[in-house]
């Protein structure tokens, strides 16, 4: 669903692009909240050969989401460079953004830090733990100091130089972080419904991942716990991204 963009001056309203790498993950819960503030979206469907936008400034914000390649696959998908590109302009020119998994390890690589696969895939229903940075961050202090989220990466990253580490797992201690002051990225998921968790489970890169770390029967248990949760998860979803689009929308005004 894309919107076609009119000049800012006709309506106030902020501008926000949607960076998407697989169909299956779009901004869920994150998006609602942009519609329900009367956010403009244009959406960039990457994998589907779309352009990447060669200007950060034209737009008030950027959502980076996930998907199932790496943020190195740029031989067999040459647009990750000029993503990254656009990535570290938007830091660079003050541009809010918002990473989500992919999203995050793109912004860390786009800034010169390494990313790479983990030691093992880190998929389920997880938590998260507040560092004290995170506890006193303005958008992440409106967090509990232990989150349950979903996970479902193999890939990890550094942090990049001056970044802020916000919150960490027992098994990747890079969870989230912030770049300057309206730059951030998580590696997990809260933004999901029940029908895209469904959904990804028939991504073959997703579902290697999760019967190599759970074995047979994993997605069974997997939704069964994300259903537990869902609830929870959703609402620290949005509770995370209105306080960050409430630091992002007067920094794009």
């Amino acid at each position: 669903m894309r919107s076609t963009l009119l000049p800012r001056e006709a309506s106030g309203a902020v501008d926000v692009l949607i960076l998407q790498h697989i169909a299956c993950e779009p901004p869920g819960v994150y998006e609602d909240v942009l519609r329900e503030r009367g956010a403009r979206l244009r959406r960039v469907e990457l994998d589907e050969g779309e352009s990447v936008p060669e200007d950060a400034r034209a737009f008030d914000a950027l959502i980076v989401m996930g998907g199932p390649m790496s943020a190195n696959d740029e031989a067999e998908h040459p647009w990750l460079t000029a993503e990254k590109r656009l990535i570290a302009a938007a830091v660079r020119e003050g541009v809010p953004l918002f990473g989500v998994c992919l999203g995050a390890q793109l912004l860390a690589a786009s800034l010169g830090a390494r990313v790479y696969r983990g030691d093992r895939p880190e998929v389920g229903v997880l938590p998260v733990t507040l560092t004290e940075e995170g506890r006193n961050d303005p958008v992440f202090s409106a967090l509990p100091a232990e989150v349950l989220s979903l996970q479902w990466h193999s890939d990890t990253f550094d942090l990049p130089d001056g970044a802020v580490r916000l919150a960490g797992s027992p098994a990747y201690p890079n969870q989230a972080f912030r770049v300057g002051s309206s730059a951030y990225a998580v590696q997990f998921h809260l933004e999901v419904s029940q029908a895209m968790a469904c959904e990804w489970a028939a991504v073959p890169a997703y579902a290697q991942a999760l019967e190599s770390t759970e074995g047979k029967g994993a997605f069974d248990r997997l939704l069964a716990s994300f259903e537990a949760a869902s609830a929870d998860l959703l609402g620290h979803a949005r509770t995370l991204f209105e306080r960050w689009f409430e630091l992002a929308s007067p920094a794009a005004a």
